[in-house]
């Protein structure tokens, strides 16, 4: 990896192109505390993993319309009633027009729902244990979980683990080109090594700015285009 290129020189091509730090101020996001990260029960975890997992190869938008009826159908995604889920419980759903009916992404949640139960039970709750993960190691937290869970891999992870407020680095295609372009990979970060050139990055861009994780990625995806 090269010299990297001072954050600031980073942030101040994405302010022009949004029109000036106050208004790419507006679009950044703010990450939620630790202690309210800890706070997040188990069945919203468990809904928010299945929502990307759901999404994912759709419409987002389908989606959002239908999660009401999802949300019944899996009786609020309790961890503890979704890790039970019987065969019969999983024929069921397949037949449930409330939900997406693919098979695979049906058995990700008893799948999820196991990976948090055994999170809670080693760490007090699922909460917990990503409330106290380090930053500074982010990329290990995606690896974790795209090996303990179900369907977690690629940016599907990052993404569940940003909308509920977690500091974290989801490898968006901007993203991924903004660190081509910084010279810190040579193309979008999926192997384990990119991934970890990317993360050791952010950690300098961190340390410069004093700014999260989320912040420094909507940063550099909203830096991409003609210089």
């Amino acid at each position: 990896m090269s010299a990297l290129t001072p954050f600031q020189v980073i942030y101040d091509r994405a302010a022009e192109r949004k029109g000036g730090a106050a208004a790419l101020e507006k679009l950044l996001p703010t990450p939620t505390s630790p202690d309210e990260v800890a706070a997040i029960p188990g069945d919203r975890w468990l809904s928010m993993m299945s929502r990307v997992i759901f999404a994912t190869g759709l419409n987002w938008r389908v989606v959002e319309n239908k999660w009401d009826g999802i949300e019944e159908a899996y009786e609020g995604f309790d961890p503890a009633r979704m890790a039970m889920m019987s065969d019969d419980d999983l024929d069921r759903l397949l037949n449930d027009a409330r939900i997406i009916r693919q098979g695979a992404k049906i058995l990700s949640v008893r799948d999820n729902a196991i990976f948090l139960q055994a999170l809670a039970k080693e760490h007090g709750s699922a909460g917990r244990f990503f409330a106290d993960w380090p930053a500074e190691d982010f990329v290990g937290l995606l690896e974790l979980m795209k090996q303990r869970g179900s369907r977690l891999g690629g940016a599907t992870g990052g993404y569940a683990l940003r909308r509920l407020g977690v500091d974290s680095i989801v490898f968006t295609k901007d993203v991924g080109a903004a660190l081509v372009r910084e010279g810190v990979v040579d193309k979008a970060p999926t192997s384990k090594r990119a991934m970890r050139a990317a993360q050791m990055a952010y950690n300098v861009w961190r340390e410069e700015s004093g700014r999260p994780l989320s912040q420094i990625g909507q940063v550099l995806a909203m830096s991409v285009g003609e210089a």
